[in-house]
């Protein structure tokens, strides 16, 4: 099992961009798929961005495409999460996490997934 840990969030503006980074150790992360899910309080843990094992394109949940980016460096064994743009409404806890094995799966339900980060707040505010 891979452990993952995230960093980087924080509190900005609306509009304002922000990074997370989520380092892998344990295991090679290039052998994982990988994903980003957020959850605010009382809701359901919602899908924000995944990218598949051997893969450099990255799947996006429809409140996010267009301002956030997934993508890896695997020498550093980390995935980040670029948040550009952002809303009132990013503001949430956000999680990074990892499925091995097998390439084809849901990559927007958070089940798939067995190795989780301990997640990083991210506020937008004015």
């Amino acid at each position: 099992q891979v452990q993952l840990v995230e960093s980087g969030g924080g509190l900005v503006q609306p509009g304002d961009s922000l990074r997370l980074s989520c380092v892998a150790s344990g295991r090679n992360l290039s052998a994982y798929g990988v994903g980003w899910f957020r959850q605010v309080p009382g809701k359901e843990r919602e899908f924000v961005a995944a990218m598949r094992r051997g893969f450099d394109n990255g799947y996006y949940g429809n409140a996010v495409k267009g301002r956030f980016t997934i993508f890896r460096e695997n020498a550093e064994n980390t995935v980040y999460l670029q948040m550009n743009k952002m809303k009132s409404w990013d503001t949430a806890v956000y999680y990074c996490a990892a499925k091995g094995g097998d390439n084809a799966y849901y990559l927007n339900r958070a089940s798939e997934y067995e190795s989780w980060g301990q997640g990083t707040q991210v506020t937008v505010s004015s």
